[in-house]
């Protein structure tokens, strides 16, 4: 193994983790030393399945159902993964649904789930860690958008405003994160 991916002694946290791209980074970061648990809903069989191909590699990959966008399960999922895992160094927000809709035809609903799962559900996982990696100062938020943040697509509006979202609230982050940023209340 390269030392340029070396995450041996890290412990990190993939959201939407069971299967896609948050498959992939579980996978990528487990077979790279990570110490790792994985957040999904109501996923269980792809989540199973990526536990079990692990373990015939001889990686332990812890996996949890949980809800993103509700703050309560959230709460609950934090508490689980600090008991497994202890701090958090690596937090992955890759949690995402989709849903193609004309824009006459979303519902405050679909709106609502939308922005919930991306753009409420990287905030609630960001909060629960963040402060930890500040006192820490060490720490990886990792958040999944999407091009169309940027460039829009046909029957995608509340998907590429909530992804729009998650590359603000990045950027801001980022300053808060900064090892120089000198940031006060006042």
């Amino acid at each position: 193994m390269s030392d340029i991916f070396n995450l041996n002694g890290r412990c990190a946290l993939v959201t939407g983790g069971s299967r896609g791209i948050g498959a992939a980074i579980a996978e990528l970061f487990t077979r790279n030393g990570a110490k790792l648990m994985v957040l999904h809903y109501n996923d269980d069989a792809n989540a199973d399945s990526l536990r079990v191909r692990l373990a015939r590699e001889g990686h332990d990959l812890a996996c949890l159902n949980c809800d993103v966008a509700d703050e309560a399960a959230v709460a609950q999922a934090t508490d689980e993964v600090q008991r497994r895992l202890g701090q958090v160094d690596i937090v992955v927000n890759c949690a995402g649904i989709g849903g193609d809709k004309r824009f006459e035809d979303i519902s405050v609903a679909d709106w609502d789930r939308m922005l919930g799962v991306h753009l409420r559900g990287t905030f609630l996982v960001t909060r629960a860690f963040f402060p930890d990696m500040m006192k820490r100062q060490w720490g990886r938020v990792i958040n999944i958008a999407s091009q169309l943040a940027y460039k829009g697509a046909p029957g995608l509006a509340h998907y590429c405003a909530a992804k729009a979202g998650i590359v603000g609230f990045t950027r801001a982050l980022s300053y808060e994160g900064a090892p120089t940023t000198s940031w006060s209340t006042q």
